[in-house]
């Protein structure tokens, strides 16, 4: 739950700087929001969030 947490909260902050930078812009950071609420109900939601892990834990492993 924490590791999600600070994932949504990291990825958020990237997702304010870039809006504000203007290397993105409002329209298509909306559509890949619904983009990912849409894949989040689907059959491979559990696969990515698997992947997230797996990734997550051979990054903790190097530090």
């Amino acid at each position: 739950m924490a590791l999600t947490v600070s994932l949504v909260v990291f990825a958020g902050v990237i997702v304010v700087v870039l809006l504000r930078t203007g290397y993105l812009r409002l329209w298509p950071a909306l559509a890949a929001v619904l983009f990912g609420f849409t894949l989040a109900s689907t059959g491979i939601a559990p696969a990515i969030t698997n992947a997230i892990s797996s990734v997550a834990g051979w990054l903790s492993t190097l530090g």
